[in-house]
């Protein structure tokens, strides 16, 4: 298969949550398995001046995952709540599969806007290039980012290792349960390549060696973080997202806590508007200091977690 056939290809499949910087995977499993039962992690938010717990929630945050393995029931009684109450859905990026090929047609063209210097091989550090070529001989595409920029070859190299499936992922289905309710992008497609595309080359390349890195994991990260998304473990989301690419402070700033700021903007505003949200962005958004619930504490609403 030709890079942009299957580009296309995975485009259309890929729910685009910044599942490299982000990524949370999980592992496969038998489809006559019984079904695994998670426990994600959500927040009700109450602006300031609430004081009564009873009240129905001003928003709620929503940590979501973008690819599952079959079976896992994550619909929780409480989020069907959150879901029923909720006035508007704020995601990262809406019309997953109605935009596929326009998002893929926007990937093409801000991956190769600038000429890459010297082959992918090349890119990677030198003591990952063995890794690297043995990523791209299990995929079936010999050097698919030759002709792309570094990010880009990196985010198609993410993707081409992500476990799971991102049919199955929580974003596209929250959207199929709003229906012909209104959904918002707090990003959009366009926007979020726009993240990357805009990382100097060093710090693209620093992004290309921890996808390498990660995807050569015998027991990989995203398997890892899946599980502790399934229990709603957000001590150990945040322990584990500090390792790979966002233990990198540069790629961490552009690729998490820059966004979180503009989205904890963006989400203050539809309270005020009185659009009640359920907010659901990847996980990774949601932990440490930095996270959602902890800048929305900051500008003096109070957040809790939903038990």
């Amino acid at each position: 298969m030709g890079a942009f056939a299957a580009l296309a290809s995975v485009m259309r499949r890929w729910a685009f949550g910044l599942a490299a910087a982000v990524a949370l995977g999980g592992c496969d499993r038998a489809p006559d398995e019984p079904a695994v039962q998670a426990s994600p992690a959500l927040w009700a938010v109450y602006a300031p001046g609430a004081n009564d717990d009873a009240q129905t929630p001003d928003a709620w945050l929503f940590g979501t995952i973008h690819a599952l393995p079959p079976g896992v029931a994550w619909r929780t009684p409480r989020l069907d709540t959150a879901i029923r109450h909720a006035g508007v859905l704020a995601v990262e990026v809406a019309g997953l599969d109605d935009d596929g090929d326009a998002i893929a047609a926007t990937f093409r063209r801000m991956a190769q806007d600038r000429p890459p210097a010297a082959p992918l091989v090349r890119r990677a550090d030198p003591d990952l290039r063995d890794e690297l070529a043995l990523l791209l001989a299990r995929s079936n595409i010999s050097a698919p980012g030759d002709g792309m920029e570094t990010w880009a070859a990196a985010l198609m190299l993410a993707r081409l290792a992500q476990e799971g499936d991102p049919a199955l992922g929580v974003d596209r289905a929250l959207i199929e349960a709003f229906d012909a309710r209104l959904i918002l992008e707090l990003e959009g497609a366009q926007t979020q390549f726009a993240v990357f595309d805009a990382l100097p080359e060093q710090e693209q390349r620093d992004l290309l060696n921890a996808v390498i890195v990660e995807a050569s994991e015998p027991a990989g990260l995203a398997g890892r973080l899946g599980d502790a998304w399934m229990q709603g473990d957000t001590e150990q989301i945040e322990m584990l997202s500090r390792r790979g690419m966002l233990a990198d402070p540069e790629l961490r700033e552009a690729l998490l806590d820059r966004r979180n700021r503009a989205w904890a903007a963006a989400i203050v505003r539809l309270i005020e508007d009185r659009r009640r949200p359920l907010v659901a962005v990847g996980a990774g958004h949601m932990i440490g200091s930095a996270g959602l619930p902890a800048l929305l504490i900051r500008q003096g609403y109070r957040v809790r977690r939903v038990q």
